[in-house]
């Protein structure tokens, strides 16, 4: 892989101009696609092969208003007065005469008709019902509504609009965005001391961003992309591209501080640090992608969306830059004198005072016992929380405050209940003539569970022997026991339908998004033992070591249990909530452990690379354990550091934004970079190789041999002959 990367170096590096000309082309027809024939995103939960989806699924054919996106207006009469007064009525009527008319409502359903009326008679619900899903309904049909609203608040009347309808709106790309990209810069002119290189590492970063959002975009209308799989893509891409790229643009600025010929520096910059570049980012890759097992549509599109940004970021790595450094020519050379200079041509520090960072590992090693038990007992500590993990998916109880569906989701559950917000539906079928007995009889069944709020008159479909029956829970969607009656209707079942001779399955949005939650919980073992397991095996080919990937497996899961264990605290039992300003706390998002743990994988290994590839070649040099250790860490402290401080502040960006989604994962993303960055990369690994000593290096000798060699750190390069060939400079 070296000998390969040092070749695809100097080659960009030679055709720079037709290397940067491939990738604005490309990007500039991946824009015109997606800007000619790019769709709509696409937020829709489905979970095939659970009762839930299929039953939404025979819903969507013989009563699509009941499978459909449904809206919600809330009526509030003054204070002292009643909704059934007649002048409200009157505007109550107007209202669904109005809402009966815009695009794609299948069915209005007022108060008269339901008796979706409160117990104080001060508010009242409209229900409109779409037979499309969420992704498919107009925003023109949504605005008739809500101008619809508004046109009753003549009357006095209070309005809110709400319902499953409304969601997610997209990509946000705001102040806080441009802000974490303006810290990474800081942190790039300050690792650097250079504006020339922090523009460098950054400009191929976000042209690398550009073309896999770019490209994503394009797949709208072959796939369902969501919105949330687009912003993780750029949120991935962002940090892992200018990470990516830091690491090489810092060897080969140290080879040029030394006299290295431009191009034979970008060339080996390539194949060293790129090698772990490709290696790191492989990771990533996989562990997202494997996220397409475990079946769930939006989820696969999510973890395939951002591995596809990630890969964009790696080519961007391994050819842009070269390209972009023939630009540049010796302009990239640290100038003599500068901290830079002196670092690459002394990199021990002999001529003058250690840096920080040497300085950090040596008290770190000093004590190593005693660090790796303080490190494991504060990670553990965090980790705490997490044992009273929650999943679910966010609906509009987690909307900002401020917000119409919101405060319609408040009001109806202040004044119906919460059960109100996620009813659940049940759909009867029988093959013994018509439903309409049958799923009488089954109504009055579901009436006796505990945890039922009411059950709605069942309501036929366009199939004689079909009818749905609407189930209102006595807790929210998101509570523990709604998820308790969904499994207590379906363990009803069998008993129902002996006695009323009608089959039972339950479904609706709610169930929906419970399966999802089961799915995913039940997948989140495996998954990290998949991924764990995969950390084994590449850091035992990488190291030739036993020790140092088992010391990475165990600081990768203290480093996911302490990040779910603040995410836990933050957003499900609300710590810090004010202060953080979260609209709303309870469940985990049900991706959310799945994505940290695909995620943090992957950067897990980056870092580990970079800094124990040093270590290792100091042992391989001086056969001295704790001083390979000390020697071998100080050269990556600093740009680990960097590049993890990058990391942060792009994830952090992202959770000033109000989705629910998107917000726990950059919470989550931020404080687990920075927990294995910081406690276990730099702290806990070089306690453990000194403690461990000799024996860190250590392979038996046919594990050895049976294992492949991946020449991560580029050794072979200096037996290839062409590294030796070194060709003149040509500046442009």
């Amino acid at each position: 892989m070296a000998v390969l990367l040092h070749r695809l170096g100097r080659s960009a590096y030679r055709h720079h101009k037709l290397v940067l000309g491939i990738w604005l082309v490309v990007l500039a027809a991946l824009i015109t696609c997606a800007g000619v024939f790019g769709g709509k995103l696409d937020d829709r939960f489905t979970v095939p092969g659970t009762e839930s989806q299929r039953a939404l699924d025979t819903l969507g054919e013989t009563l699509p208003e009941a499978s459909g996106a449904g809206a919600q207006i809330v009526f509030t009469a003054p204070e002292g007065h009643r909704i059934t007064e007649a002048p409200y009525t009157a505007a109550i009527a107007g209202t669904e005469a109005a809402v009966a008319k815009a695009p794609q409502v299948e069915a209005v359903i007022g108060p008269g008709l339901s008796g979706a009326v409160s117990a104080d008679r001060s508010t009242a619900i409209v229900q409109v019902q779409y037979s499309v899903q969420r992704a498919e309904v107009h925003p023109s049909s949504l605005d008739v509504i809500e101008r619809a609203a508004e046109a009753a608040e003549k009357s006095g009347l209070r309005t809110s609009v709400g319902g499953s309808a409304y969601g997610s709106n997209g990509v946000h790309i705001g102040p806080s965005e441009i802000i974490g990209v303006a810290v990474a810069v800081l942190v790039l002119v300050v690792t650097f001391g250079s504006l020339l290189a922090a523009g460098m590492s950054l400009l191929p970063a976000l042209l690398g961003v550009a073309v896999g959002l770019a490209g994503l975009l394009a797949l709208t209308p072959a796939v369902s992309i969501s919105s949330t799989a687009v912003t993780l893509a750029l949120m991935l891409g962002l940090a892992v591209g200018i990470d990516y790229i830091l690491f090489i643009l810092t060897r080969h600025r140290q080879q040029l501080a030394r006299g290295t010929d431009p191009q034979e520096s970008i060339a080996l910059a390539n194949g060293t640090a790129g090698s772990a570049v490709v290696f790191a980012g492989g990771t990533v890759i996989i562990a997202l992608a494997a996220l397409s097992v475990i079946g769930i549509p939006f989820l696969t599109v999510m973890g395939l969306g951002a591995a596809g940004a990630v890969l964009v970021a790696v080519l961007a790595a391994i050819t842009l830059l070269p390209a972009l450094a023939g630009f540049a020519g010796t302009r990239l050379t640290p100038k003599p004198g500068s901290k830079e200079a002196r670092r690459a041509t002394d990199p021990d520090g002999s001529a003058g005072r250690a840096t920080l960072g040497a300085r950090w590992v040596r008290t770190v090693v000093a004590k190593p016992l005693l660090t790796v038990l303080a490190v494991a007992g504060i990670l553990v500590a965090l980790a705490l929380p997490a044992a009273d993990l929650r999943l679910a998916l966010p609906d509009n109880g987690s909307a900002p405050a401020a917000s119409s569906e919101r405060t319609a989701y408040d009001t109806v559950d202040d004044k119906f209940g919460p059960g109100f917000n996620g009813p659940l539906l049940v759909l009867t079928e029988t093959d013994k003539g018509p439903g309409a007995h049958a799923g009488s009889q089954a109504a009055r069944k579901l009436r006796d569970l505990k945890g039922v709020k009411a059950v709605l008159p069942p309501v036929p479909t366009r199939e004689p022997a079909q009818t749905v029956i609407q189930v209102i829970p006595e807790t929210g969607p998101d509570s523990a026991r709604t998820d308790r009656l969904v499994r207590d209707i379906r363990a009803a079942a069998p008993d129902i339908r002996e006695t009323t001779g009608a089959t039972v399955a339950v479904t609706g949005t709610t169930a929906v998004n419970i399966d999802v939650s089961t799915r995913l919980s039940d997948s989140l073992l495996p998954f990290m033992a998949i991924v764990v397991g995969l950390s084994l095996i590449l850091l035992t080919m990488v190291f030739r070591s036993l020790v140092v990937p088992l010391k990475a497996a165990v600081g990768f899961l203290l480093s996911v249990a302490a990040s779910l264990g603040l995410v836990v605290a933050v957003f499900q039992w609300g710590w810090l909530a004010d202060t953080l300003g979260l609209a709303h706390t309870g469940p985990v998002v049900s991706f959310l452990p799945i994505i940290l743990i695909g995620v943090l994988f992957g950067l897990a290994m980056d870092y580990e690379v970079f800094l124990v590839s040093g270590m290792r070649e100091e042992w391989v040099h001086t056969g001295v354990a704790r001083g390979s250790v000390i020697d071998g860490a100080r050269h990556s402290v600093r740009v680990v550091t960097a590049a993890a401080l990058i990391m942060v502040t792009v994830f952090a960006g992202f959770f000033p934004l109000d989705d629910a989604l998107i917000k726990p994962i950059a919470f989550a993303l931020a404080v687990g970079v920075a927990i294995d960055a910081f406690a276990v990369r730099l702290t806990l690994v070089p306690a453990v190789l000194a403690l461990a000593g000799r024996h860190a290096w250590w392979l038996p000798a046919w594990l050895d041999r049976v294992l492949p060699d991946l020449d991560v750190e580029g050794t072979r390069l200096q037996k290839a002959p062409q590294v030796q060939h070194k060709q003149p400079e040509r500046v442009p």
